[in-house]
Formats: structure tokens, C-alpha cells, sequence
């Protein structure tokens, strides 16, 4: 097999020349470059009307997501520095470029943009970048496009300077002298605050606050509103630690009173490197300490109470696909995270770093290397470059004897199962380590030689229940593929599998002829996972609700850290789309109730012993459910979609349950994203 990944791209400042026009130099706004004047004049690939043309399909079909003037919004901009560092890798040709635009563009609908639309936006892209017109238009079968690079070659360029390793805080940075510490963390079940994404290390998303009950929740009002005032993807999971509440959005991170919304501090992360998936899940928080991923792969840590930085230590490479996503987890002086990304071909791991410094302690790798055990599943009579495992969301962790349960998710290049044979451990799995050493403890891959991008996305939560008379120790697992798995910790059995979601052609491999199946892409479980009530004995599970059109390509074409899906996947229209909650015994897996929505869930679930289930529409409506019987018992819309978590902590005696609204991502909204919001309820006093 071959997993070897791209040596880091040579990283290049180009000043480009007089050659761009005065149109186009008003275009890429300040602090884009320009071409030198000794530069040989580029080439002229495209015609005047075939890149007006494309400015106007640009500005119907591109604009939302990458800005009016393609400088960037929620998805990265594609002129200026940022773009010449992304796509200047002397290996990746402008043919490399124009092909992930028309494969993968719009995102998971590139068959709605005709090819001579492709064309004419690929030529507004180039006209935007210095390049001028000629007599005729540019297509994928011009010659010039696999000898030319986004960077003129003779340009007077420079090495980008190395990210720094490590970055210190000020002189005498030291963390809060308030917690929580471990007893605290260990006894999180129990808490009535919210000291994880998912509530405890058990990731049972379920409160013991019963303030807000069955008979009291139709009185909830809202008491606070913070407004983030930053157009980001909003997808974070609030922590609640004694009247604080910590959010994050891509590179900012802000700590709220937990009872008024008003802010306490803000963090404001200055990127060092290339930019990978643009949003972020959340933070950890132990001993004083606030910890988190930024998307250029650093680990960062801040003062709790001051948002004073402490370190900075980058873990992960950003020129190999890896970026940070999910919130961490602290146990003990580690912090344990990996890396999204196996769409770029990342080479997957876990890892775990010292609290103190963010210095490296173990590393398990997901996508096995040479001589290391599951290295065997990987076939590969291609020889192709292969990889993948990433993970994107917390993980659980049993305290009592230190397992670590991690969702590992899809293989790369992620549709062509005809050129990557084999079971691909231990992408779709679930991963248990030793949470000390990150020794394998035992596997279950649940999604072998994946070939729908069907990410195993949760390894959550971990709980008992009595199963044919025995008292018996589980984890359930969710992900795309719309399947809810209960797992014997102990046997490491599957007792029971549920669909969550329309499964249609699910068994049946990607091919080179397009295939319409069920879930697609961005069905089932995405990054907020199953909660489970102890008392009704339930699992809760959001799910949506997408097919798509899959075909995968006869050969494979691998560009540097960039998507790397071996074939296309088209979403059906948004109008098709929905979303589910269904409420599963967790005993026997037997269906209790569904709720149907009009749009996909994607927002975090989180049940109480108030007999409550909490979530959020991307309709934008916060829904407050019975949950023994699904009926809704309150309903508010909040102004925008919703995507992140939902907690409820009690602070100053009073229970408060805090909403993450708006802008949860491009793919997940149709005309109004909202703005990032936390959203507090409160029963009136």
C-alpha cells in the first residue's frame, strides 16, 4: 500500500505583475499581490466574455459561501495570499485546480453547474489572479492548463517562514487558580454544571436538573442573548463551569457570564499557517486551564478566567490535509484530540499531549503504517496514494479503567472501492485505547472498505442497561451511514443495529455508473451524536435525512492536500432533504418514537431527569419534547438555524438552558444562515 502523504508544500509570497488590470486590481482589494514587472507576461487562457460570464455564475452559484469579491466568508477566498499559499505548490498545475472545481463544486452538487459554467468561472478565477485574456476560451482539454501554475514561473518569491513549533505566553502566564479539577471532571455524570460537549466523560449528553420538567417547560422564556458578531460556521458546544459558559467559533474563543450572556473575556486566535475545515466544536477546561484546536493545527491553551494565552504548540501539519475540529478531552495532564481531514488524504491519528505545554505523550495511528498491525487490510493493485481516519468529534472515556473510546472515520480516496481493497482498518471504526499510553485495547469496525464517505462520527455514550435479565455494560455508535449500534463493552458484540434514517441501496458498492443511495454523504448522525436518559432507559438520536447520486472515477487523481473524494457525490435538492429524531429503548433497540422534521437535524440532542429532550431545527426553532412520548411540549425560534449545542446548567440556584444558533455551515442552510448566537432560556421569575 502506499500512504506516503505530500511532503509540506513549499510555502511562496509572489508579488505579481502590471499585467492586471486596474478592473482586476480593484477586484483582489488590499494586500492581494501583484506580478513583478520583470515577470515573463502570463498566459492568456480564457476570453474577456468567457470570464463575465463566470463572474455572473460566480456571483449565483459561489458568492454565498466564498464572499462578493472572492475574498473569502465561510469557505476560504480564492484570490490573495491566503489562495496563492493554498494552491502555489509548484507540483499542483492550474489542470489540478480547475479539476477539484469542477468535481467537488458547489459543494456535493458540482452536476447542478453545466461544464461550460465550470469553464466560465474557472476563467473569472484566473482573470482575478493576474491572468489575462486572449482569443479563446479555456475548457479541460486545453493544453496549457498542466504546464501552468497559479504562480508565474520566474516570479521573485520567497519561502513563507516556518509556522513557529511553539509559541509561549507572556512572561509570568500562569492558569486560574480555579478549577474544575480532576474529582470534578470524574464526577461530571453527576454535575449540574456542563463540563464536556457531550455533559460527562461518558458522552450520556443527560442532565440531572429537573427544575425544567414536563409541567413546567411551556413557560420557558428566553433570559439572555449574546451575539458573536463574526460570520463563521457555528457549530460549537458550549462549556458551563460555575457561572461561566466558553464558546468558540473558528479562531475565536469567548467566555460568557453563564446567567446574563454578557462576556468576560475574548480570545482572538492570529492564524500562523495554512487553514484547514473552517469551524470548531468547542473547548476543554481542567485546573484553570482553557484548551482547544485552532483549524491551522495548534493546540492552545488560555487562562479560564482571563483568556490570557499560555502556550501555543502546533501538533498537527495543515500542508498534510490536518486541521483540528472536535473539543478536546483533558484526563489527568493529558489532552487527547487527532485531526480532521480524510478527505485530503490525512494520514489519521489520535494523540495525547501534556497539559502543561501541549508537548506529544503517545500517537496511535488509524491509517496503519508498514509493519503495524491492520497495515495487511489495505489492498492497493493501483498503487494510489491512500489514507484517511480522521476524527471530528469528542471522545468517551470509562475513568475507571482508562479506556478511551474513539469514532474513526472514513477511508481516502473515499468512493473508488475498485482501486482501495481491503477492510481499511481501522477507518470506520470504533477505537478503544488506553487512555495513558494509547495502546489498543480492542476494535470493532462497523463501516468495512467504506465507499459512501459513511464516517463512523460517534463512539458516544457510554452507559448500563439490563439486557435479557443481565446488567451489561454498552457503548452506542452512530454515524453517516444512519445506523444506531449498541455495543457490549465487555464481549465487544453489536447487540442490536436500528436504522435512524432512509436507507435506500445501502449495500451496494460505488461504481463508475451513477448510483442513487440512502443516506448520502451528509446523512445520518453528523457531529452531534446520541444523548441517553437513565431514567426512561432511551437513546435519542438526531439524524438527517439526504440521499445523493454516487459515482466513483475509473482512475484517481491525488493533488497535494486538497479533496481527495476519487469521484462525485451530488446531494438530491435541498427541498428533498429532512431530518429525524427517534427515541430507541436502549435495551433492545426497538423503536419508542420519531419526530420528523422539515430540514436536517444536525443540532445537538440533551435529555434531564426533567424527562426532557432538548434540540434545535435548522428551521431555526428551539424544541422542547416529553421524553417518554415525543410530544413537544415548547417551541421558540430562535432567528437563525441550528447546528450547535444545547446545555442546560444551573447557576445561582436557577436553571438555565443555553442554545448555539445560526450559521451551522454553507451546506446546511438554503437562504438565511443566521448569525452565531447564544440563545439562554430560563423558566420567569
Amino acid at each position: 500500500m502506499v500512504q506516503t502523504r505530500a511532503i509540506q508544500a513549499r510555502r511562496i509570497a509572489v508579488v505579481f505583475s502590471s499585467v492586471v488590470g486596474a478592473g482586476t486590481a480593484a477586484l483582489l482589494g488590499a494586500g492581494q499581490s501583484s506580478q513583478t514587472a520583470n515577470t515573463a507576461p502570463r498566459p492568456r487562457l480564457f476570453t474577456e466574455a468567457q470570464a463575465a460570464s463566470g463572474e455572473t455564475v460566480y456571483r449565483q452559484s459561489c458568492a454565498a459561501c466564498h464572499g462578493a469579491t472572492l475574498t473569502g466568508g465561510t469557505a476560504p477566498s480564492l484570490t490573495g495570499s491566503r489562495f496563492e499559499t493554498s494552491w502555489g505548490d509548484p507540483r499542483v498545475t492550474l489542470a489540478d485546480l480547475f479539476f477539484i472545481m469542477r468535481t467537488t463544486m458547489p459543494p456535493r452538487a458540482s452536476n447542478s453547474v453545466s461544464a461550460l459554467d465550470h469553464a466560465a468561472v474557472f476563467a473569472y478565477i484566473l482573470k482575478a489572479n493576474g491572468f489575462p485574456p486572449g482569443p479563446s476560451a479555456v475548457t479541460p482539454e486545453s493544453p496549457q492548463l498542466d504546464r501552468e501554475h497559479l504562480l508565474a514561473e520566474g516570479v521573485r518569491a520567497t519561502a513563507r517562514p516556518a509556522p513557529p513549533a511553539f509559541i509561549p505566553g507572556a512572561a509570568g502566564a500562569a492558569p486560574a487558580t480555579s478549577g474544575p479539577d480532576q474529582a470534578t471532571l470524574t464526577a461530571s455524570a453527576r454535575s449540574t454544571d456542563w463540563l464536556f460537549p457531550a455533559h460527562d466523560y461518558s458522552g450520556t449528553r443527560f442532565s440531572p436538573l429537573q427544575e425544567i420538567n414536563t409541567t413546567t417547560a411551556a413557560r420557558l422564556a428566553p433570559a439572555c442573548v449574546f451575539q458573536v458578531g463574526e460570520r463563521d460556521n457555528f457549530q460549537t458546544g458550549p462549556i458551563v463551569y460555575n457561572g461561566t459558559m466558553y464558546v468558540t467559533t473558528m479562531t475565536s474563543t469567548i467566555a460568557l457570564d453563564s446567567a446574563t450572556c454578557r462576556v468576560k473575556w475574548r480570545h482572538a486566535w492570529t492564524s500562523r499557517d495554512d487553514l484547514g475545515f473552517q469551524r470548531n466544536r468547542g473547548v476543554a477546561l481542567k485546573d484553570g486551564r482553557v484548551i482547544r484546536g485552532t483549524p491551522d493545527g495548534y493546540l492552545l491553551a488560555l487562562n479560564a478566567d482571563t483568556g490570557a494565552q499560555l502556550w501555543a504548540r502546533q501538533v498537527a501539519k495543515p500542508a498534510e490535509g490536518e486541521t483540528f475540529t472536535m473539543a478536546p478531552m483533558i484526563f489527568e495532564d493529558l489532552v487527547l484530540i487527532g485531526p480532521a481531514g480524510s478527505e485530503n488524504n490525512v494520514q489519521g491519528w489520535v494523540g495525547a499531549f501534556r497539559v502543561s505545554d501541549g508537548s506529544s505523550v503517545w500517537r496511535f495511528n488509524t491509517v496503519p503504517k508498514p509493519g503495524e498491525p491492520g497495515y495487511e487490510t489495505w489492498k492497493n493493485p493501483k498503487g494510489i496514494p491512500m489514507g484517511g481516519g480522521a476524527v471530528w468529534t469528542t471522545f468517551a472515556l470509562d475513568t475507571d479503567n482508562g479506556d478511551l473510546h474513539v469514532a474513526v472515520t472514513n477511508p481516502a480516496p473515499d468512493l473508488p472501492v475498485h482501486l482501495r481493497q481491503g477492510d481499511n482498518l481501522y477507518t470506520n471504526s470504533i477505537v478503544v485505547l488506553d487512555a495513558r499510553t494509547g495502546k489498543l485495547r480492542w476494535h470493532r469496525q462497523l463501516v468495512p472498505n467504506d465507499s459512501h464517505d459513511w464516517d463512523v462520527t460517534h463512539a458516544t455514550p457510554m452507559f448500563s442497561a439490563t439486557v435479557d435479565g443481565t446488567r451489561r455494560r454498552l457503548v452506542a455508535t452512530a454515524g453517516k451511514d444512519g445506523m444506531l449500534r449498541a455495543l457490549d463493552r465487555d464481549t465487544h458484540r453489536v447487540l442490536y443495529e436500528t436504522p435512524v434514517t432512509t436507507r435506500e441501496n445501502a449495500e451496494t458498492p460505488v461504481i463508475t455508473t451513477p448510483l442513487r443511495a440512502c443516506p448520502g454523504v451528509l446523512g445520518g448522525s453528523q457531529w452531534n451524536g446520541p444523548a441517553y436518559n437513565p431514567g426512561t432507559n432511551l437513546l435519542y438520536v438526531p439524524a438527517v435525512d439526504w440521499c445523493a447520486t454516487f459515482s466513483s472515477f475509473e482512475q484517481v487523481r491525488y493533488i497535494p492536500g486538497k479533496l481527495y473524494m476519487g469521484g462525485r457525490n451530488d446531494l438530491d435538492p435541498p427541498a428533498r432533504a429532512q431530518g429525524w429524531v427517534t427515541a430507541v429503548d436502549a435495551s433492545t433497540g426497538a423503536v419508542k418514537w420519531k419526530y420528523r422534521s422539515p430540514r436536517p437535524m444536525v443540532a445537538a440532542v440533551t435529555t434531564t431527569a426533567g424527562n426532557l429532550l432538548l434540540t434545535g431545527e435548522l428551521t431555526g426553532d428551539f424544541v422542547v419534547f416529553d421524553a417518554r412520548s415525543g410530544d413537544v411540549l415548547y417551541r421558540f425560534n430562535t432567528g437563525g438555524p441550528i447546528g450547535g449545542g444545547i446545555v442546560t446548567y444551573a447557576t445561582g440556584g436557577r436553571q438555565y438552558i443555553a442554545v448555539a444558533s445560526g450559521s451551522p455551515s454553507n451546506f446546511w442552510v438554503d437562504r438565511n444562515p443566521g448569525a452565531p448566537t447564544i440563545v439562554v432560556f430560563a423558566l420567569p421569575r
